[in-house]
């Protein structure tokens, strides 16, 4: 978390201050903002593998008080306008496309804002699986379901419990019932309540049309700003034959022990 305040540049109003971030993930809040900031991502990694990333951010929900540009060589590209409340609307570019440049819009009482934004920094093949938008429900061939296996974020065999649709997001929420937890990155799926069951929660479009159903499904994909985004999602039935063939033809990408 990068935090920054324009109340100590009130004297100075045009003030540009630059802010170096190096993790791959994180957010910036500029409280009170006045000047701009100019946010420079030098993440940990060699400069050569700069071209194969992509920057996303998510502005927070109340965000205000300054348009956010993408820079390159002096030139500025609008990507979210003061005020714009587009809920959970994620912005990505190329890393090589430029870099970000927060200006503050003028403001009669500059302590009633805060420009927020969370950011990641991913390889560009991981944001093509998230950002499809050609086709962004369609089911995954048997070689994208096997690879997704070994490299989602999350591999859990589990049912749907109940799905709720968030209208104003555009979003389904899949609440799921964990029957084996093959990988997490993070802590999305727990242990609820005296029953001792695992459960949790994944978002995908709602134009995917997903309903409550009954059997296990298979379900993979990755974690984004905080939240699961589902992947592949066979019947875990058709998993099992598809691991099976695979694995007796010296195929599969990885081990998983899918009983």
């Amino acid at each position: 978390l990068s935090s920054s305040s324009g109340l100590t540049h009130e004297s100075h109003r045009k003030d540009v201050e630059q802010v170096y971030l190096r993790c791959s993930e994180g957010s910036i809040e500029w409280m009170y903002p006045t000047g701009a900031l100019i946010v420079n991502l030098r993440p940990n990694i060699s400069p050569a593998s700069y071209k194969h990333l992509t920057v996303c951010i998510k502005p927070f929900k109340d965000s205000a008080g300054a348009n956010i540009y993408l820079e390159k060589t002096g030139e500025l590209k609008l990507l979210v306008r003061d005020g714009d409340r587009s809920p959970s609307r994620v912005y990505c570019f190329g890393y090589d496309q430029g870099g970000l440049f927060v200006e503050a819009t003028p403001q009669q009482d500059i302590s009633r804002k805060i420009t927020g934004f969370q950011y990641e920094l991913m390889s560009k093949g991981m944001a093509a699986d998230l950002h499809t938008a050609s086709a962004p429900c369609r089911p995954c061939s048997d070689t994208e379901v096997l690879l997704a296996v070994c490299t989602s974020d999350f591999v859990i065999r589990g049912s749907i419990q109940n799905v709720t649709n968030e209208a104003e997001e555009q979003e389904s929420v899949i609440h799921v019932g964990v029957n084996k937890l093959y990988r997490q990155k993070s802590k999305v799926f727990q242990l609820t309540g005296e029953s001792g069951n695992w459960r949790g929660q994944i978002k995908t479009l709602l134009e995917c049309g997903v309903k409550p159903g009954d059997g296990d499904f298979l379900f993979t994909g990755r974690m984004h700003f905080g939240e699961a985004r589902l992947g592949c999602a066979p019947r875990f039935k058709d998993f099992q034959r598809m691991y099976k063939e695979a694995k007796d033809k010296g195929l599969n990408p990885c081990e998983i022990g899918p009983d």
